[in-house]
């Protein structure tokens, strides 16, 4: 198990959280590369034993100090929406990887997309292949995690409501197309064995894979846990804000077709959570059921 300095990027968002939670639990030491050290969510780090360095993504100089010494370097790319948001992460990517490789980082571990192996047209998806390519020839050790879509999502944008007795699902995916999905808290967990030497990711790569299941069988799930019967409604692509959401469902639709090994993330973190477990996990609780006028 290494017992040095992990650098993580991202350290403030949801998932270089998680990733910070997992290491901190291990015991690791910390290294937060934060480009505001006093803002509220850096602070909140700092109050938990994690170093805080000041870096910015264009000063590659700052990077490099940063991550000289580390045992290992985490990071992921900033969220993009926008062709200009794209150009920008690939940006930040690459000078992230060419700072690493000059620092002789020992393992870096990048958080991609499930389906980065390959150009999908889906814009936000081929950023991070471009990255990952850049990442392979930088020669640095790496290991590449490959998230799916987050479970934690059911609490927010693809939340179940609760219509006339009933729990209702609705997503724009065919009722027969099963979701791949995985919990941020195992993403951070996966990612720390990796980090800390405890786990390997079989060639370099890892696909996260908590859960596949059908719009009916997602929304069962949650009708088990409310006590109540429930409903699922597939949606057109068309209900999705932008080309971006649209291109990133359908090739949720189309990786469908190939059903993933779900042994292979608990090979390396044995308590991955399923969809029920999550729920559970996460005390869900059905919506207010909305007021009869």
């Amino acid at each position: 198990m290494s017992t040095g300095t992990i650098a993580v990027f991202g350290a403030t968002g949801h998932q270089g959280g998680a990733v910070v939670d997992a290491l901190l639990d291990h015991g690791a030491q910390v290294r937060a590369l934060v480009r505001n050290p006093r803002s509220d969510q850096a602070q909140a780090l700092a109050a938990r034993g994690v170093e805080l360095v000041a870096i910015r993504a264009d000063d590659p100089a700052s990077l490099v100090t940063a991550l000289t010494t580390v045992q290992g370097f985490y990071f992921m790319t900033p969220e993009a929406n926008t062709l200009e948001e794209i150009e920008a992460e690939i940006r930040i990517g690459t000078a992230l990887v060419d700072a690493a490789a000059e620092a002789r980082v020992p393992h870096v571990v990048f958080n991609s997309v499930f389906g980065a192996d390959r150009e999908s047209g889906v814009p936000h998806h081929d950023s991070k292949h471009r990255i990952e390519e850049h990442l392979r020839k930088s020669g640095s050790t790496a290991s590449m995690i490959r998230p799916t879509a987050f479970m934690e999502n059911f609490a927010s944008v693809m939340a179940p409501s609760r219509e006339h007795g009933e729990i209702v699902l609705r997503l724009p995916l065919p009722a027969d197309v099963a979701l791949k999905m995985v919990s941020i808290r195992d993403i951070g967990r996966v990612a720390a064995a990796l980090l800390l030497g405890t786990a390997e990711a079989p060639d370099g790569v890892i696909e996260l894979v908590g859960d596949e299941l059908t719009g009916p069988e997602i929304a069962a799930a949650f009708g088990a846990r409310a006590g109540l019967p429930s409903r699922y409604e597939a949606l057109p692509l068309t209900v999705l804000p932008n080309e971006f959401d649209q291109a990133m469902f359908r090739q949720f639709a189309e990786l469908a077709q190939n059903p993933s090994d779900l042994t292979a993330i608990r090979a390396i973190e044995p308590a991955t959570l399923s969809l029920a477990e999550w729920i559970q996990a996460t005390n869900w609780t059905p919506p207010t059921a909305p007021a009869v006028s």
